[in-house]
């Protein structure tokens, strides 16, 4: 059995974020090596100024709540815990260039590849997760 989780962030909201980080961190604090492709919406996630401005779906605003009751960690904060667990950011170059980014846009840390460089780290992941 594989020991490797990949996952492929490709939309930019608040609900995203979270299900990306939690399964990241669930799995690296599981000794699972994770890596994440953020592309399109996706980089959002990690951008140093998108992560602090996530919409949150339509509707769903009495979310926002629940999350601070809870005591939910912020993205940033999910960010960082997934870093200091070891989790790889992989940001998509192809994706950058047309959205006009640089890596300095970014969390420091995080890797600039294109989807060949997913395809080779998820090849043997199981399992290989999209949101």
């Amino acid at each position: 059995m594989a020991n490797k989780v990949a996952i492929i962030a490709s939309n930019g909201g608040l609900f995203d974020a979270y299900k990306v980080f939690n399964i990241a961190t669930a799995a690296a604090a599981s000794d699972k090596e994770v890596a994440i492709f953020f592309t399109f919406e996706g980089l959002n996630l990690i951008h140093k100024q998108g992560m602090h401005d996530l919409p949150m779906p339509a509707g769903k605003e009495h979310f926002a709540e629940g999350f601070t009751k809870a005591q939910v960690p912020s993205i940033p904060q999910l960010v960082e815990m997934a870093q200091e667990l070891g989790v790889t950011f992989i940001a998509c170059q192809m994706t950058m260039d047309v959205m006009g980014l640089t890596k300095e846009d970014f969390v420091s840390g995080i890797e600039v590849g294109g989807a060949v460089t997913f395809l080779e780290y998820a090849k043997d992941a199981s399992p290989t997760l999209t949101f």
